[in-house]
């Protein structure tokens, strides 16, 4: 199969609505997050790898690591895209990438994210390169995504800088913590003076463990400078559950 250039780009379209922004008037980072994974889900699901179709195998995707930057969020009422593509395919891990374009096709900011395919039952990795005869590989794109890849975050604080137990609205139809309540509750860390001052200009998950309903997760923050901040989230006995970076540009 030869997948052409135009095949292997998705483009999705969408609007800031008024309850999807923060006090700023501006998308919040948390809305944008499940933007991109709903279109991560759009593109592969046309393209014969959607969540569905796995389910149906006892198959499913898991995001193993996020990372957003951001020039500038969309403006309430603004009507901006999101396109998506496949970057890389290894065997136990894929790339994808995003642009997040304003009305006039503009960048906005792009993403890069991480993606294994697990067996549901086992939760094993599952081999990509095995699947539908490799397949998935055919819609691999050299589209350019300028930011930097997620890198490694390391948390050395002892002591918790806030607590919280999760909550109903907290857990999605896989039975644990969705992915993006956990950027809601990072972002919750910092006082409302700092979004006054700054954005956010890149954001950084790092998926470790899952968490469930009534979990203690327990956040712990580092200062790396002004700017920047790194975060690790554990749950009851310690067990790291997420680590994230955050940089604030003025």
């Amino acid at each position: 199969m030869n997948v052409l250039m135009k095949d292997k780009v998705g483009a999705y379209q969408f609007v800031a609505e008024p309850f999807h922004v923060d006090f700023n008037g501006r998308l919040t980072m948390s809305v944008l997050g499940n933007h991109l994974l709903n279109c991560a889900g759009f593109h592969a699901a046309d393209r014969g790898f959607g969540i569905s179709e796995l389910n149906e195998h006892h198959y499913t995707w898991v995001l193993s690591r996020l990372a957003i930057e951001m020039e500038e969020f969309p403006y309430k009422d603004e009507p901006f895209s999101i396109q998506t593509w496949v970057e890389n395919v290894y065997r136990l891990f894929t790339d994808r990438n995003f642009a997040i374009l304003d009305k006039e096709g503009k960048a906005l900011g792009y993403a890069r994210s991480v993606w294994a395919m697990i067996d549901m039952e086992s939760r094993k990795p599952v081999d990509l390169v095995a699947m539908h005869n490799g397949q998935i590989a055919e819609y691999v794109c050299d589209k350019e995504c300028p930011i930097e890849k997620p890198s490694r975050i390391k948390v050395t604080s002892k002591e918790p800088v806030a607590t919280y137990v999760t909550k109903y609205s907290d857990i999605d139809i896989n039975g644990h913590v969705n992915s993006i309540k956990y950027i809601e509750h990072i972002l919750d860390l910092f006082p409302i003076e700092t979004f006054k001052q700054k954005k956010v200009r890149r954001f950084e998950m790092a998926y470790v463990a899952e968490s469930y309903y009534g979990d203690l997760l327990s956040f712990y923050l580092d200062t790396a400078d002004e700017k920047e901040y790194h975060v690790e989230v554990k749950k009851n006995d310690g067990e790291v559950v997420v680590r994230s970076k955050v940089v604030f540009d003025k």
